[in-house]
């Protein structure tokens, strides 16, 4: 059996696990179980995966700008949740005693599979953690420290980007899933998707209210100049946005938004690596804003020209954009068939 522990921090995990899951069925009979918690466990139930809806993380703290508040709160928050995972954890390895465990960035059933002495793989973006700033960084500096230190321990970390392979550690580059036609005249047909279309998308996070308002602003006069269509897709957490804008399309929560992505002519995001990597694999240009303060988010955006304050600037950038030609996607592939035959291996050894 392989246990896939998937950290339910966002959509990301989710979305390239399931990816690298449906590669894995293709390879191998054995049994899949996904342990996760909302909103990445409806997305595994939806398509069909034994999951077990289990963790309950704690949100980060956003204000009304889309800054991140009270990071060294956060951290603590996480650690306690850290140590509630372990428990769970615990019990599903303690109950499954041949199996592999796969880990996205879950690294409370990494320690319970180093302690147990099970073979183990990380799948993450990060090595280390920029939090906290200050006298309180020290705090986070041990933290990254022992998580560092079980990384090493693991049979294999398989990281989602490019880069050099060395020790345990495999680059396999972005982890996205398979499209289910790469016609995209069909795909766009199938989507109700006729004129030039701006995808706007928050993920999973509670921060995209703000977001939100600013691009349907800016599209608001957008289309005074253009013939432009913008879908918006809410993701789990907005329920509902008043709609004080009467040209657009609200497509909320839907488990095929990487077709939308391919689809649409321009994504705007939040700089999320799981929509930064479907705009690269399915070669949609893209507009991606980090939360402020999110040190993770930061770095992604500024690897492709932007930083917070571009959200004062949508309207020119999204004008821009919309202009330019799809990506160039030749050297560009999708990971997730050599992220499953890296858990294959494991596997069989």
């Amino acid at each position: 059996m392989i246990i896939f522990f998937a950290s339910p921090i966002g959509l990301g995990h989710a979305t390239r696990d399931i990816a690298i899951c449906e590669e894995l069925k293709s390879l191998t009979k054995e049994k899949i179980l996904v342990v996760t918690g909302r909103p990445g466990y409806d997305i595994f139930f939806n398509n069909g995966y034994s999951v077990e809806n289990v963790y309950s993380p704690k949100n980060f703290d956003i204000d009304n700008l889309m800054q991140l508040r009270s990071p060294l709160k956060w951290l603590f928050k996480y650690f306690m949740y850290y140590r509630k995972c372990k428990l769970i954890a615990t019990g599903f390895v303690n109950k499954n005693k041949d199996s592999l465990i796969v880990s996205d960035e879950d690294f409370a059933s990494i320690a319970v599979g180093e302690k147990k002495n099970r073979k183990r793989i990380v799948i993450t973006d990060l090595l280390e953690t920029h939090f906290v700033k200050g006298m309180f960084s020290t705090i986070e500096s041990r933290m990254n420290k022992s998580m560092q230190n079980m990384l090493r321990k693991c049979n294999r970390i398989i990281i989602p980007d490019n880069g050099d392979d060395v020790d345990n550690i495999s680059y396999v580059g972005p982890v996205v899933r398979n499209l289910s036609t790469s016609d995209r005249t069909l795909l766009r047909k199938k989507l109700g998707i006729e004129k030039r279309t701006i995808l706007v998308s928050i993920g999973g996070t509670n921060a995209g209210r703000y977001f939100i308002e600013k691009t349907l602003s800016a599209y608001k006069n957008l289309i005074l100049k253009m013939d432009l269509d913008l879908l918006v897709a809410l993701g789990p957490s907005l329920s509902k946005l008043e709609n004080n804008y009467t040209n657009y399309r609200n497509i909320g929560f839907v488990d095929n938004l990487h077709e939308y992505v391919y689809a649409s002519d321009l994504v705007v995001s939040l700089a999320g690596r799981s929509t930064i990597d479907e705009s690269r694999v399915y070669g949609t240009p893209g507009i991606f804003i980090p939360i402020k303060h999110h040190f993770e988010q930061e770095q992604n955006a500024k690897k492709l020209g932007y930083t917070y304050d571009d959200i004062s600037r949508l309207e020119r950038l999204m004008q821009e954009k919309i202009e330019t030609s799809r990506l160039d996607r030749t050297n560009v592939k999708n990971g997730a068939p050599i992220a499953a035959k890296i858990i294959m291996e494991m596997l069989q050894k």
